[in-house]
Formats: structure tokens, C-alpha cells, sequence
């Protein structure tokens, strides 16, 4: 809020890391929808990121915002992971370099970037409330390491604080990473900003140095709130003083201490940023697989596309990562726009998590697509609507939309019209935040009014709670929700310190399925020259607020049932898998390609296209290792933890580094990814063999493409120390480059390794311990992912030598 009798501008947030969503959180601003974390990290270029965070600055502006909640660097700790669609990588390096490249290009149009969240967020799983057990040296060398290197590299100018406790103390209260090791060591002189409600008292967090309790009205940090903790002398003037001059510092570099009023949220679509997304997507998708080459498709004159995904946009995860987007393509938009031949398709499965929206059957009253919502003051529909709203969609979460004039004890009414397209049992289901029932034609269908037992959806809503009803086609059905802002279940009105949340529903709606899906599918697959299989999870399996349960692909077996039965049927089938993070492959060794396509934004479809026939290779190189089962990955005997407790008890074996230490052979290794062509390494040239703490050492490595197509190659350098006084991982990755071949081409690609490089955590090196660069031989493995290596320099360190930042 603007303070204008001092002469200081309000400032804006918002969401998110692959797009800027504005002020709703459902049916916003249609805004530009980018790739996810994971796709984009995938891509390996840095330049690329740089490039789109310069347009997520034009699109922050458009909405009228100063601030980008983004990047999310936290760590891929375990592939169930709720928000691992939303960060990078496993590897801290790799994190870290594409953290600072988007943060560049982002701050160069003047707008914040918001690096979060700090610090241990690996898990959604009770994610207000767990307590992240991290010993000093992976906090350290993993955990803050990606934030180490962003504002090294590029200065955030904010930080976000995560919701769970680290080591004993909430995050937004922990002196030793906010004030010693932020502030302190790192010297950054940013705002940090605690996440929604993620502050828990007043004068901890002040002093440690969260500077700004999101979001307003505060809980905390009312006048006398903060007036009594000065009093009492939880805190002292300088530390009210430094907070609000960090916020006045934020304001400044956004908007100007005499900054205009917040404009209006507009759109801002156009070919430039179009063809952004598009690109990104085509340099993320990761060819996993390709006996034979099955891919690219040509010279076919039928293609089978089979799979729950084919006619769905699998663009973007769930939470406040998503977005109401400018358009989105689908596998069978891309492939239709870009294929003469003909085209058949087979659903094959349902894969849905909850029930599709019942929007697209739904009327309002008035004849219009979509539903009436009626609110009313106070929580017992007393009166005439205080206001009126037309939704198009049933996802009716009134997290940010319940007008103000009925904030904050509120009623609320849905009503709509479906008209069934077909006789059968069909199914509704339904979701509230509050209290909540549904009627179909004036009678009780559904009763949750007093529910119990907490969801998945929106953070805090109910169960979904389904049920069937016979309904006959072309029959008109009246639907009406009933429901209040009161906190649900009310056993949280003591824990919350409210009787009021903010309300909402979601209804869904699907119609008897009297088809046998998998046989059809086995039949589209068998008269096809080619069979291209879509599936994977999407925004509902992948979400903020909960963590995946299982390592498969949902549900109960389905996709992978239909995978088989199309193999069986079309030996020439691509699989291709959108999804965040990795998933069990049962069916790996049958399947003689396999596209690992991520969540890519409004092109995903076109992107596919173009890589499946071949308009531009795949270069996609996994910032994951896919495991082959879930019980092979490094936190699987602390996840999620006990008794709100979660042990990051693998130490800095994360990721590869625990896969090599164990010897465990992976699905798909970390760096792992195919083109259409293939690359031969040259001799490297070392320019420098004695790296000190002010010479660097430089590896040169020409590259030459071997193939017949244009592509792509990332190459790897990763660092193993020969002797070392401490354990250490057998390798760890300390530079890459990208480099483009036309067929034949030959190209260096410089690697540039220093102190950072060959530096661990010793905590027993001074009071609180400092990195150090050990004397001794060094090995730089350089290869095409983390376990092809194709070749080795060494160099030294003659003396050892020691450093904090």
C-alpha cells in the first residue's frame, strides 16, 4: 500500500517462475506461459534463460507489477517432489548459473527478481510446519549454494523465506542463514519477503531480518505488534529501521520513491515472445531413447496418436506457478499443423486426478458459458446478493477474487445449467474450502458442510468427494452450490487464530464412458505406420501444496497398461512422457524411443511437432537422474520425514552424487540426452594446469558433429579431487557449454574452472568453518552427460587456501 502523506508508491508482486501471472489466481490477465523450471534447465543455456527473463520483465510490466516471484531454485532432493516441475536441477551448480542468468535478464528491465525459497522448501508435504535437519556442510555445499551463486552472479534484488522450520527455527526467523550468512558473508542488500502467511511471530522475524510479511492485512506486524516487541526488547530501533530501508531500497530500484500509481493489467501477446517459448521448448525436450531411429517421423503416410495427453495442453504444473494463458497448443494442434499424412487418435486411458471441470456443460441462468456466483454479507445468505460475478470456469478457488466489500465473513451461491450429452451414470464431484453442498434439480447431492479430512486442492479445501447419478441426454439439470467463508475443519479455527478463510469450491462433472479405450487404442496403433503415445502426469499430480506418492504413472496402472498394449501392437511407437519430474519406466526396454517432454508452456504442442519430425533436433540434457525404482533415491529413507521432522540425512550425496557413490545404476543418468546426429570430442587443451585463488583454469574442447544433422551438443565438465581429506562425491559438475554444429562443423567450446570449482564446506576450519581449495591433484571429466565421459585433463592446486564468499 502506498504511504502517500511520506511520498512513497505502493509496488506490485507477482507470480511466477514461467509467467507473470497478475492479480487472480484463476481466469487472470491472459499472460505469456514459458516452459517450467525443469524444461528450461534442461535446455543448458544460459543465454536462452537471460533471454527469457528479459521477456517475463515486459511481461511483469504488463500486468502492472514491479516484483517476479521468481526463480525457485530449491533442490530436486527426491523425484516426489510437489514443486520439482518449478526449480532446475539436483545439482547446485547447475542451478545457481541458471538462477543468475534469468535474474539478469529479468532486473535489466527493471523489474525485481524474487530468488526463493529460502531455504530447505524440498518437500510439500506439510510444508507450514516441518522442520528441515541440515548439517552445516550440505546446507552449505547443496542447499544454499544455488543462492550463493545468484547473488554472486547477479544480485536478486529479493528474496523469498520458505514456510518450514530449518534446524529448529522457522525459516523466516533463521538468524544463521537470513543475518550471518546472507547479509553477513554474502553481503546482499536486498528485501527479503516472507512467503504467503509464512510468518509466525513478530519480533524473531524482524530481527533476523525478514524485512516484509506477505500478505497484507499483516498478522504480525501491526504497529503495537511491533511496538511491544521493541518495548520488550525483542528487537531494537535499527532493526525496524533497517527493515523499512531495505523495503524503501526495493521501491527505489523498481518503480522510484516518486514512482506513477500501479497501472492497469493489460495483455502483451506477440510472434517475439511466441517464438521464445517455442524455441525453449524445442532446446528442453529430451530425447531419452532412439534404437533404430525411430525418430524423426518420416515418410509415413498414417500416424496413430494415442494417449489422455493427445488432446489435452500438459502446459504448466499446479500452484501459483500457474496462469491463465494466451493460447496453448496441444500434441494434436502441433502434429496436425505440421503432417499431410492421415491422422487417427485413441484416448487409450483416463489419467485425471480429480474430475474433469464441469465448465464446459455448464450455462449460467442467463444463457452464457460458464456459472453465476452470487455473493452474500455474512455467512448465512441473508438478503439480495451484495455482488454478482459470471465465472467461465468451475475451479472456483476465491483465493484472491471474493470482492472486498464482503470480506471477510462471507456466503456464496453457484448456479448453473448442464445438459447432459449422452444417457448414463454419470459422476459429479465436488470440493469446498469452507462449508460446502451441492444440489442437483433442489435436492441434496452432495453434504460437506461439516467436512474433516483435508485435500490436495488449493491448499487447504476438502476431499473431493464424488457420486453417480443417471441423467438422460439433452435433459436440462440445475446445479447450485451453497457455501460460506467459515474455516474448515473447524478444529483449525484455534491453530488459524480466524473463524474466516477465503472461500471456495471446485466442481466437476464426466459422463459414462462406454468405450473400451485400451482395445481401441491397440487398434489405431496396429493399422498406423507409426504410433506417437502421449502420457504423463499434469497440473494436478504436479502441484504446490502436496507431494507425489508414487514414482508411477497415474492411475492404478492405466498408462502403463496402455503403453504395453500399444508396443505389442506397433513396434514403431515413440513414448513420449510430460511430466516434471522423472516416473517408472516398466516398459523401457520395449519401447524404441522416448521423448521426456516436461510441462513447455503455450508452444508444448508445436515444440513436439517440430522435434518429432524432425524441423530441429532435440538437444534436451537431463538436469535430473531418473531412477529406476523410487526406493533407489537418496532421501527416500527421510521422506518426508516423522513427527514433522525430515532428516536430510544423505549429507551432500543429492542426486547423481549418490547414485555414483552407491553404485546404483540409474533409468537415465544425470546430463543424459540425444540428438538426431552424433558428436565426436576432441583432445582437450588446458591453457592453465595450476589453478590459485586468483588464476583460473581453462579447458578447451573442439567438437565436431559427425552426423548429418544440425545440432545442438552440451558439453560437461565435472571435477573429481584425487585425495581429500574430507569425503567427498566422486565427481561434481563445475562448467558446461552449449554449442550449435551444422553436419561436419567443428567448434571449441570453452570450460572455465576457479576456486569455486574444487572448494568444500570444512566446518572445522575457524569458528564456523570456511570453504577451502585442498592441495592436490584435480581431475576435469569431460563428457556428454555424467556418466559418458570422453575424456580427462588434470591440473593442481600447489597450495591450499581458504575463503567464505
Amino acid at each position: 500500500m502506498p504511504i502517500p502523506d511520506k511520498g512513497i508508491p505502493s509496488i506490485k508482486t507477482t507470480d511466477g517462475p514461467n509467467g507473470a501471472r497478475g492479480e487472480f489466481f484463476t481466469n487472470g490477465t491472459p499472460a505469456a506461459l514459458f516452459p517450467c523450471g525443469i524444461s528450461m534447465a534442461s535446455t543448458w543455456n544460459l543465454d536462452l534463460i537471460e533471454e527469457i527473463g528479459r521477456h517475463l520483465g515486459d511481461e511483469t510490466k504488463a500486468r502492472g507489477a514491479n516484483v517476479l516471484l521468481a526463480p525457485t531454485v530449491c533442490m530436486h532432493r527426491s523425484p516426489l517432489g510437489g514443486r520439482n516441475f518449478e526449480s532446475y536441477s539436483e545439482d547446485p551448480y547447475l542451478t545457481g548459473k541458471l538462477a543468475a542468468s534469468y535474474i539478469r535478464g529479468l532486473q535489466s528491465k527493471g523489474i525485481a527478481a524474487t530468488i526463493k525459497h529460502f531455504l530447505g522448501n524440498e518437500q510439500e508435504t506439510e510444508r507450514q510446519a516441518y522442520d528441515a535437519i541440515i548439517a552445516e556442510r550440505p546446507l552449505r555445499e547443496i542447499y544454499l549454494k544455488p543462492f550463493e551463486i545468484a547473488v554472486r552472479d547477479a544480485s536478486p534484488w529479493a528474496l523469498m523465506s520458505s514456510y518450514n522450520m530449518v534446524n529448529g527455527v522457522h525459516a523466516d526467523e533463521y538468524e544463521h542463514s537470513l543475518k550471518e550468512i546472507l547479509r553477513g558473508e554474502w553481503g546482499w542488500d536486498g528485501a527479503v519477503i516472507s512467503d504467503w502467511t509464512g510468518t509466525y511471530a513478530t519480533g524473531p522475524s524482524i530481527r533476523a531480518g525478514c524485512d516484509i510479511e506477505m500478505p497484507g492485512p499483516s498478522k504480525w506486524r501491526k504497529l503495537d505488534q511491533v511496538l511491544e516487541s521493541l518495548e520488550n526488547g525483542e528487537i531494537t530501533r535499527e532493526d525496524i529501521e533497517r527493515a523499512a530501508g531495505n523495503v524503501l531500497y526495493l521501491v527505489d530500484r523498481t518503480k522510484g520513491l516518486d514512482g506513477p500509481p500501479e497501472p492497469p493489467e493489460r495483455s502483451n501477446n506477440n510472434t517475439e515472445t511466441s517464438n521464445l517459448i517455442l524455441q525453449a521448448g524445442i532446446e528442453g525436450l529430451t530425447l531419452l531413447k532412439n534404437d533404430n531411429n525411430v525418430l524423426p517421423i518420416r515418410d509415413v503416410k498414417k500416424i496413430a496418436l494415442i494417449g489422455p495427453n493427445v488432446k489435452r495442453a500438459i502446459a504448466g504444473g499446479g500452484g501459483s506457478a500457474g496462469l491463465n494463458p494466451y493460447y496453448t497448443t496441444t500434441p494434436w494442434d502441433g502434429i496436425r499443423s505440421r503432417f499431410d499424412g492421415e491422422i487417427t487418435f485413441a484416448q487409450g486411458c483416463d489419467s485425471a486426478k480429480w474430475l474433469p471441470l464441469a465448465s464446459p456443460y455448464c450455462t449460467a441462468p442467463d444463457g452464457q458459458q460458464g456459472v453465476r456466483l452470487e455473493y452474500y454479507r455474512g455467512d448465512r445468505f441473508k438478503g439480495d446478493p451484495a455482488v454478482v460475478q459470471h465465472k467461465v470456469g468451475t475451479d472456483l478457488w476465491l483465493w484472491d477474487s471474493a470482492p472486498k466489500e464482503v470480506l471477510p465473513d462471507f456466503s456464496f451461491k453457484v448456479k448453473a445449467n448442464i445438459t447432459p450429452k449422452s444417457s448414463g451414470n454419470h459422476m459429479f464431484s465436488f470440493a469446498s474450502v469452507g462449508p460446502g453442498r451441492l444440489f442437483i434439480n433442489g435436492e441434496l447431492f452432495i453434504d460437506i458442510w461439516d467436512w474433516t479430512q483435508e485435500g490436495e486442492a488449493m491448499f487447504s479445501a476438502s476431499e473431493d468427494v464424488l457420486k453417480s447419478i443417471y441423467l438422460e441426454e439433452g435433459k436440462l439439470v440445475e446445479l447450485l452450490v451453497e457455501s460460506t467463508s467459515e474455516v474448515r475443519p473447524a478444529s483449525k479455527v484455534s491453530v488459524l487464530g480466524r473463524r474466516y478463510d477465503y472461500g471456495g469450491c471446485r466442481i466437476g462433472y464426466q459422463e459414462e464412458d462406454k468405450v473400451d479405450r485400451l482395445q481401441e487404442a491397440a487398434d489405431a496403433a496396429r493399422n498406423a505406420d507409426v504410433a506417437v503415445l502421449v502420457v504423463g502426469l499434469d497440473a494436478e499430480w504436479e502441484s504446490e501444496g502436496y507431494d507425489r506418492q508414487t514414482m508411477d504413472l497415474p492411475k492404478n496402472g492405466s498408462q502403463d497398461r496402455l503403453i504395453e498394449a500399444v508396443l505389442a501392437a506397433n513396434p514403431r511407437t515413440v513414448v513420449v512422457n510430460q511430466s516434471g519430474t522423472p516416473v517408472t519406466m516398466p516398459w523401457v526396454d520395449q519401447a524404441p524411443a522416448i521423448l521426456q517432454a516436461w510441462y513447455q508452456g503455450q508452444e508444448a504442442g508445436n515444440a513436439l511437432a517440430d522435434v518429432l519430425f524432425g524441423k530441429q533436433s532435440p538437444s534436451g540434457k537431463l538436469p535430473t537422474t531418473f531412477p529406476k525404482r523410487l526406493e533407489d533415491n537418496p532421501a527416500y529413507h527421510n521422506w518426508p520425514g516423522e513427527n514433522l521432522k525430515t532428516v536430510y540425512g544423505e549429507g551432500i550425496y543429492v542426486g547423481y552424487r549418490h547414485y555414483e557413490r552407491s553404485k546404483i545404476e540409474p533409468l537415465f543418468p544425470f546430463g543424459h540426452g540425444l540428438t538426431y546426429t552424433t558428436f565426436e570430442y576432441g583432445t582437450p587443451r588446458v591453457q592453465n594446469t595450476t589453478l590459485t585463488e586468483s588464476s583460473d583454469v581453462t579447458i578447451t574442447v573442439p567438437v565436431t558433429n559427425t552426423g548429418s544433422v544440425a545440432a545442438h551438443e552440451i558439453v560437461q565438465a565435472y571435477v573429481k579431487d584425487l585425495k581429500s581429506t574430507l569425503p567427498r562425491p566422486e565427481k561434481e559438475l563445475q562448467a558446461f557449454g552449449k554449442v550449435f554444429l551444422q553436419p561436419g562443423e567443428t567448434k571449441d567450446v570453452e570450460l572455465k574452472l576457479n576456486k569455486y570449482s574444487v572448494g568444500y564446506y570444512d566446518t572445522s576450519l575457524g569458528q564456523t568453518g570456511a570453504w577451502i581449495a585442498e592441495e592436490g591433484v584435480f581431475d576435469a571429466l569431460i563428457g556428454s552427460s555424467s556418466v559418458d565421459i570422453r575424456s580427462k585433463v588434470s591440473f593442481e592446486v600447489k597450495e591450499s587456501f581458504q575463503w567464505i564468499f
